[in-house]
């Protein structure tokens, strides 16, 4: 197997056309290991670690466009203000020497189910940048997961960026996993607050082929707190609210059994990390309103 050093991406995109299978390796904390192990035998491998424009992270009316080389210990240390929720999703991926190498921008290549980030991509409402020698388009990560490790990307597209909105409320993500630390998601759930939109953005990782967001629950959730009237009350949320959105969302996986835990362990892991998550976000939101009230009085 080759392996590509190009330090332009122009020259990355020329090696995937022109050799087909060609697999780019980001931080390769999973694909070196699928190297290794012999589950894949590509041609040549493509290292975008050289690629400046790749490293970089910028702000621009009110997104933040994340490259997809930028690891994820500058994600957390850098990025924890406008985007506090990935920052904290990147601070429980693996040891330090994993989040040193590893990026969103892999994560999102190898699109396995269990990663930190994808949950929080999901309730962000974030949007994966392809390029090609072909061109370049946007895919919302809502749209770009496709099955077990597949995505949209095609074979001569690299994943440039990650578009995300800044915060806009408090954000939330948890999992749950066998031991305390430097542990695989057996499920995770994320939550993040969009008071101008008047809904809980959501996304759950480790229970079913794919990331997915809990659609049910978002739809339950914007009509409880527009009918209720929290925005304008700031009240707490009722215990019936919070225990039907976790049921919504444990109802929206499809979990398998495996060595982290069972099917239905994971459904009711599902449903109270999702009660968890929005019960922290509004009751952060709620704070942080009842503040900013006593500031301007």
């Amino acid at each position: 197997m080759d392996f590509l050093l190009p330090d332009r991406l122009d020259d990355a995109l020329d090696a995937l056309a022109a050799r087909p299978g060609t697999l780019p390796v980001a931080g390769g904390t999973d694909v070196m290991v699928r190297l290794s192990r012999g589950r894949e035998r590509p041609p040549a491998a493509v290292d975008l670690t050289r690629i400046p424009c790749l490293a970089r992270w910028e702000r621009e009316a009110g997104v933040v466009r994340l490259g997809a080389a930028v690891p994820y210990t500058r994600l957390a240390d850098e990025l924890a203000g406008p985007l506090p929720g990935l920052a904290a999703a990147a601070r429980t991926v693996g040891s330090r020497q994993i989040r040193n190498r590893g990026t969103v921008g892999g994560a999102l290549g190898t699109a396995w189910a269990a990663g930190d980030v994808h949950p929080m991509l999901l309730a962000l409402g974030a949007e994966v940048e392809l390029v090609s020698a072909r061109g370049a388009r946007r895919v919302p990560v809502r749209e770009f997961y496709t099955g077990p490790g597949r995505t949209v990307r095609a074979p001569d597209e690299l994943i440039r960026a990650v578009r995300v909105p800044e915060a806009e409320g408090p954000q939330s993500y948890a999992k749950a996993g066998r031991r305390g630390a430097l542990v695989v998601a057996t499920c995770s759930f994320a939550a993040a607050l969009w008071p101008s939109r008047g809904m809980v953005g959501t996304g759950i990782g480790g229970a079913a082929d794919t990331p997915l967001p809990a659609l049910e629950a978002e739809r339950f959730v914007a009509g409880e707190l527009a009918g209720r009237r929290l925005w304008q009350s700031l009240e707490p949320l009722p215990d019936g609210v919070l225990t039907r959105f976790g049921e919504l969302a444990a109802a929206a996986v499809s979990p398998a059994d495996d060595v982290r835990g069972s099917a239905a362990y994971r459904r009711h892991a599902v449903a109270v990390l999702a009660r968890r998550a929005l019960g922290w976000v509004w009751d952060d939101y709620r704070a942080d309103a009842r503040a900013k009230e006593e500031t301007c009085a």
